[in-house]
């Protein structure tokens, strides 16, 4: 929800005398109003437009009030809808209400009476988009929550985050698969000043071929058979915002030459129209392909590549950086049983430290979300991991084995984690910091805190919980 948020206001009526009320009305509140004459030419006006509320008579000349609201509802469900009738009664205001009308206005009504019902009505249309927008938020900072870390590459991609979010500056996000290059390109957009604005994601390698113009820039009615009617693209749906365009290297060469366009002109022409729209978007692109072996192979484009590249970030895959995984399946099991208490056996922890994760951040959710639901909603056991990964356990860790570790201790986790790293790397301190990904004095400093060292009973695992 932006701070300039404007109600869009649409009057049906026959009356010339009534629209134009109601738009001096609307126009007094600060509403974008418009009018229309019949019930037809407002259902061809919905096709285009949305508005935020409409005002609509129940006895129009040729399609009713009531059929009217009923077609409309089905078009725009979040648009609210008031009826004006001039035989007002208990059952034309129950009948009103149950098509789906928020309230109705009786003829003659006076000035006053009207700005107060449109003055309700904004209020709910305001309430609503906030409570939306707060929503978002929430599901937003759980989400980013996943790519903090203490390992020094994810903490130098915090840093990298933190000075972009409130530039608009073209940003590449590399890595492989499952890194979380899209939570990447949400942080930069909604930990900065364009966090109340659009944010569009684009998988551009699921875009039908044929029809990635018309859904990146829009079309005219018309414009191609099944052009129905005009449609906004996704760079006009997020104007003002920021559009992320994941896997940019599987967009064909033609496609790519258009984007260039855009990148450089900032305006985009829609299919079938002869005029161009200026736009204010931010582009973040993603992909898991070497572009610039890609460009000297001929399959990207060289001056989009570097249009595109002037700020890459590199996320690591997740087994450059296994420090990070007992604060992941930490989120984790926050958000999948945010109200248990669930406990991770030590046998788990090692499995999932020596496992290589090929589908990085992504697989680690899906394990946990399945351990989570075949598991007993108490204590997560090797037998409810994938199988591929409960077979990562070293010879000689069992069931049986296994002790608990609370995972609502991260200090206990980090240090479990650490002493089993160092323990399997022999006390090699440069070796350990590489598995961990974090840097040597990070872990001199760490073992230090935990009084881990070669021999000593923290680093046998004696007494380690």
């Amino acid at each position: 929800m932006t701070d300039d948020f404007r109600v869009r206001f649409l009057i049906v009526d026959d009356e010339q005398s009534i629209r134009r009320l109601c738009m001096t009305i609307g126009a007094s509140l600060g509403f974008d109003v418009a009018e229309a004459e019949s019930a037809e030419a407002a259902l061809a006006y919905l096709e285009t437009d949305s508005p935020d509320v409409v005002l609509v008579d129940r006895m129009l000349p040729a399609m009713s009030g009531d059929e009217f609201l009923k077609q409309a509802k089905q078009m725009l469900p979040r648009t609210e809808f008031a009826m004006i009738t001039g035989h007002g009664s208990i059952e034309s205001a129950v009948e009103a209400m149950r098509l789906g009308a928020y309230d109705y206005i009786t003829k003659p009504f006076g000035a006053g009476q009207l700005k107060l019902l449109l003055q309700r009505m904004k209020e709910k249309v305001r309430l609503v988009a906030e409570n939306e927008y707060l929503k978002q938020v929430v599901s937003n900072e759980m989400e980013l929550n996943v790519i903090d870390g203490s390992s020094a590459k994810i903490q130098d991609i915090l840093r990298m985050i933190s000075r972009l979010k409130d530039t608009r500056t073209p940003v590449l996000i590399m890595g492989e698969s499952g890194t979380g290059k899209e939570l990447v390109a949400r942080a930069i957009h909604f930990r900065g000043s364009l966090a109340k604005r659009p944010f569009v994601a684009v998988d551009c390698g699921s875009l039908v071929p044929t029809l990635i113009e018309s859904e990146l820039f829009g079309y005219e009615k018309g414009a191609f058979t099944g052009a129905l009617k005009t449609k906004q693209g996704l760079f006009a749906s997020a104007n003002g915002g920021t559009i992320f365009l994941d896997e940019i290297g599987e967009l064909p060469l033609e496609m790519q030459a258009k984007l260039l366009r855009v990148l450089q002109e900032k305006e985009i022409r829609p299919v079938g129209s002869n005029d161009k729209i200026k736009i204010d978007v931010r582009i973040v692109a993603a992909t898991n392909r070497d572009l610039e072996a890609a460009y000297k192979a001929g399959t990207f484009r060289k001056d989009l590549y570097f249009r595109l590249n002037v700020v890459t970030i590199q996320i690591p895959a997740l087994r450059e950086r296994k420090s990070d995984i007992p604060a992941l399946v930490q989120s984790f099991l926050t958000r999948y049983a945010p109200d248990e208490k669930i406990q991770l056996t030590a046998g788990v922890m090692n499995c999932l430290l020596q496992y290589d994760w090929p589908g990085n951040v992504r697989e680690l959710e899906n394990c946990i979300e399945r351990a989570i639901a075949l598991g007993n909603h108490k204590l997560i056991d090797i037998p409810d991991l994938p199988p591929a990964i409960a077979s990562a356990a070293p010879a000689g860790i069992g069931i049986a084995q296994v002790a608990t570790s609370n995972t609502g201790n991260l200090e206990d986790l980090e240090r479990e984690t650490i002493r089993r790293v160092f323990e399997q790397c022999k006390g090699d301190k440069v070796l350990a910091g590489k598995t961990l990904g974090i840097s040597r004095a990070t872990l001199y400093r760490k073992l230090k805190r935990y009084n881990i060292e070669p021999g000593s009973p923290q680093a046998m695992g004696v007494g380690a919980s």
